[in-house]
């Protein structure tokens, strides 16, 4: 009998609980950051390339868009962000720069904050790093047997 009065009395003390929560309100004026595209494909990059990339994005709130630091993944990407509160209805963008040094897949993210309502955007770059070719000239081909004719 005293476990059926004590679940009775933890149903009700829950239910009573979960209405008394505040429910927060959602600012419909405030800035929402949209990103033209969040994902980057370098490709194939040769090792020591170009590692940089621009993602763009635009306030469609109705209040300015203030980022917070950027949060890479490692070290070897660095991202750079507009530090001005960016204005309604303006773009910008966020430029990524990844360390070619080294070979290999990429595959890494940088998570952008701000005071938008869609606090918080994972953007990712994606690539593979390859050993440059080696220079070399090229070779002509000639027949072993030909003598040169001299006219």
């Amino acid at each position: 009998m005293k476990n059926v009065i004590l679940t009775i009395t933890a149903i009700v003390f829950t239910v009573f609980s979960l209405n008394a929560q505040e429910k927060k309100e959602v600012n419909t004026n405030a800035p929402k950051i949209e990103f033209e595209k969040v994902i980057y494909d370098y490709g194939t990059i040769y090792k020591g390339g170009d590692g940089t990339c621009y993602f763009e994005f635009k306030n469609i709130g109705k209040e300015p868009l203030i980022l917070s630091k950027p949060r890479s993944s490692c070290g070897c990407t660095v991202p750079t962000w507009p530090k001005k509160p960016i204005l309604p209805g303006k773009s910008d963008k966020i430029k990524v720069t990844y360390n070619t040094k080294r070979a290999g897949i990429i595959n890494k993210t940088v998570t952008v904050y701000s005071n938008a309502i869609n606090s918080s955007i994972v953007l990712r770059i994606k690539g593979k790093v390859v050993a440059a070719p080696k220079e070399q000239l090229p070779i002509k081909k000639t027949d072993k047997g030909a003598t040169p004719i001299n006219k």
